[in-house]
C-alpha cells in the first residue's frame, strides 16, 4: 500500500471530483477519478485500489446498483458512500448493499479523510500480521481463520471485511448473546468511524441473507432480545431456549 493509500472516486460532480482530488493528494493519498459506473469498470481492470469513494446520485447506473454488483466482484475492496441523500433509511440502504461506511453530503474533508482511515485501517489489520489458524464451524459451514473463508460444504460463500469480522466474533462465542456494543467493540475496535449499533443490524441482516435458509426465521444467527445476537451451531445439542437463552 502507498503511505495514505490509493483510491478511485467515482463521482459525477467535476468541480466536487477536483476538489476532493487535490485534498486527498495533499493528506497522502493516491486518488483517480471516474465520472460513471463505466469509466469504475474501466479504472478497475486496469488498477487495484485500497478503496473506493463512490456517490449514490449519478446519471445511468447509480451507486447502490455500482455496490450491489461490486460486492460480488470485489468483497474485500471497502466501500464508502457520498451522498446528498442523509435520510436514515438512505444510509441504511448504502450497508444494506456492501457499503463499509456512509457519508451524507455535504461534509467536512477533515471527517472524510478520518473515515478514509479508520476503513483503511480495519481493511489493513484484517491482512496483516500473521494468519489467525484454524477453522470455526457451525452446521455445514466452515469459516477458514487464516484465508477469511466462508464455505457452505464445498460451495465458497463471498464475505466483505465486516461481514467476515462480525461472523468470526459470533462463531467465535457460540450460544453466548453478543450486545451490538460489543460486537462493535471486537470488530472495529476504538474507530472514530464506525457503523454504529444500526450499522450492526444491517450487517447482521445481510449475513443472514448468506448463511440462513429462511432469513426471515434465523437458525443459525438469532436475535437475544434485550441482549444482542447470538450464533447457534447446529450441533444437535440444546435448543436457545433450553440452555436459557431467550430469542425472538
Amino acid at each position: 500500500m502507498t503511505e495514505g493509500g490509493k483510491i478511485l472516486l467515482v463521482d459525477d460532480d467535476s468541480r466536487l471530483r477536483a476538489m476532493l482530488v487535490r485534498y486527498l493528494e495533499g493528506q497522502g493519498f493516491v486518488v483517480h477519478a471516474a465520472a460513471s459506473g463505466v469509466q469504475m469498470d474501466r479504472q478497475l481492470e486496469r488498477e487495484c485500489y485500497n478503496l473506493l469513494l463512490l456517490d449514490v446520485l449519478m446519471p445511468g447506473e447509480d451507486g447502490f446498483s455500482i455496490c450491489r454488483r461490486l460486492r460480488v466482484q470485489e468483497p474485500h475492496l471497502p466501500i464508502i458512500m457520498l451522498t446528498a441523500r442523509g435520510d436514515l433509511s438512505d444510509r441504511v440502504q448504502g450497508l444494506d448493499v456492501g457499503a463499509d461506511d456512509y457519508l451524507p453530503k455535504p461534509f467536512e474533508p477533515q471527517e472524510l479523510v478520518a473515515r478514509i482511515r479508520a476503513v483503511l485501517r480495519r481493511s489493513q489489520d484484517l491482512r496483516s500480521g500473521d494468519p489467525t489458524p484454524g477453522v470455526l464451524v457451525f452446521g455445514p459451514f466452515r469459516l477458514a481463520l487464516d484465508s477469511r473463508g466462508l464455505w457452505r460444504n464445498d460451495e465458497k460463500i463471498s464475505l466483505t471485511d465486516s461481514e467476515f469480522s462480525i461472523l468470526h466474533a459470533l462463531a467465535s462465542h457460540p450460544w453466548q448473546p453478543l450486545s451490538r456494543d460489543r460486537l462493535l467493540a471486537m470488530t472495529h475496535g476504538n474507530d472514530d468511524a464506525t457503523p454504529g449499533s444500526r450499522g450492526i443490524d444491517v450487517f447482521i441482516s445481510r449475513l443472514r441473507r448468506l448463511i440462513e435458509d429462511d432469513p426471515g426465521d434465523p437458525h443459525y444467527i438469532q436475535t437475544v432480545w434485550g441482549r444482542g445476537y447470538v450464533l447457534v451451531p447446529d450441533d444437535g445439542g440444546a435448543t436457545p431456549r433450553e440452555a436459557g437463552v431467550l430469542t425472538g
